[in-house]
Parts: C-alpha cells; sequence; structure tokens
C-alpha cells in the first residue's frame, strides 16, 4: 500500500495514532505520522496558550467554532478517515497503472495490457474492459454505416452519418481518458452495464 502522504511511495508501517499507513520518511522515532506530530504541536501551543495570564483580544479563545484543539483534532481524524468514494476507488491504484488504463480509450492495446496489472484493482479491471468494448462498439459501428452505405437506395441514408464516426470516437475515447486520469467513474453507453454484470460477485 502507498503512503498517505506520498503517492506511489510503499508504506512500511501504519500511524500508532492515527492509524494511516505513512512510509519511512515519514515515520518519526514514536511512529507517528506528520499530521499527527502537527496536531500534537497545536495541542502543545494551545496549552502553553493558556497558561499565561491574560489574553489579548479575541486570539487568546480557540478559533474555527472548536473548544480546544483536541476538538479539532478528533474532527480532522475523522473526516481524513471518512475518504469520499471516488477517492477510495483510486487510492491503491498506481499513477502508472491509471495512465495505462486511462490511455486505454483513445488506444486500445494499452487497456489489454491493464488487463495484466499485478495490483487486482476492480477501478482498473472495470475501465479496461469498459475501454476494449467502447473500441469494439465504435468499430462495430463503423463497419455497420458502411456495409449499409454499400446497399443500393438503403445506402444513401448512411452516408451522411459516416464522416462523424471518426471525430465522435476520438473526442468520447479523449473525454473518458481525462475522467479516469482523474479517478471520475466513467459511465460508456451500453458497455458499462455489460461490464457491471460481469464483474459483479454473484
Amino acid at each position: 500500500m502507498d503512503c498517505y502522504f506520498h503517492h506511489a511511495v510503499p508504506s512500511v508501517a501504519r500511524c500508532a495514532d492515527c492509524g494511516k499507513s505513512i512510509c519511512a520518511t515519514c515515520r518519526d522515532e514514536q511512529g507517528a505520522c506528520p499530521s499527527c506530530r502537527l496536531a500534537a504541536r497545536i495541542d502543545q501551543a494551545a496549552a502553553q496558550r493558556q497558561t499565561l495570564a491574560g489574553g489579548v483580544g479575541p486570539s487568546s479563545q480557540p478559533s474555527g467554532g472548536y473548544a480546544d484543539a483536541s476538538q479539532w483534532r478528533r474532527q480532522w481524524q475523522s473526516q481524513a478517515s471518512a475518504a469520499p468514494p471516488r477517492s477510495s476507488a483510486v487510492a491503491n491504484v498506481r499513477p502508472e497503472s491509471r495512465a495505462l488504463v486511462a490511455l486505454g480509450y483513445p488506444f486500445w492495446p494499452l487497456a489489454l495490457l491493464a488487463l495484466f496489472d499485478r495490483s487486482g484493482s476492480n477501478f482498473v479491471r472495470r475501465n479496461a474492459w469498459q475501454a476494449l468494448g467502447f473500441n469494439a462498439g465504435m468499430y462495430g459501428l463503423g463497419w455497420l454505416f458502411s456495409s449499409i452505405a454499400m446497399i443500393p437506395l438503403i445506402g444513401i441514408s448512411a452516408w451522411p452519418l459516416l464522416p462523424f464516426i471518426v471525430p465522435v470516437t476520438i473526442v468520447a475515447s479523449v473525454i473518458y481518458a481525462v475522467k479516469v486520469w482523474h479517478g471520475d467513474d466513467v459511465h460508456v453507453p451500453f458497455v458499462s452495464d455489460i461490464v457491471d454484470q460481469k464483474l459483479s460477485p454473484s
């Protein structure tokens, strides 16, 4: 698992206070992470400020609507542990794997390579299959319109659609690639439903 503070850096332990995965650079002698060390310093500064006689205006009172610094620390840790669904989906995905599966939309052979990713991430697997399905669908659509265009009389209706196949494919693949790189959930019409059914646990 990667370090919570340094992406793509392997973690060596968990923080003794909050339990985040941290690397050797982030871990101190007591086994605390940088955020817990910062919170401890804030607590210490708040305690020293309270021991001083008197105060100067509103700065002598805790700010931010918290009763004390420890309450702020508990609130911050609860927000850090409650990660949003999107970031949790890509939390264990390396940037290289994310780039590979994102580029699989405009370049389908890279989606095949992404299927062999060692992380076994559901995010990578789902998007790799979606990229392959998207490319297969667009190639199939182009072949279908080309076949219809060869039929006399009926083919006239397919000729106006043929020039739009390639631009639509390029634009859609770039949009999907950017969304996947940013960790967003991509929904390809028809393809996503089939992929979700195949990958859902039975």
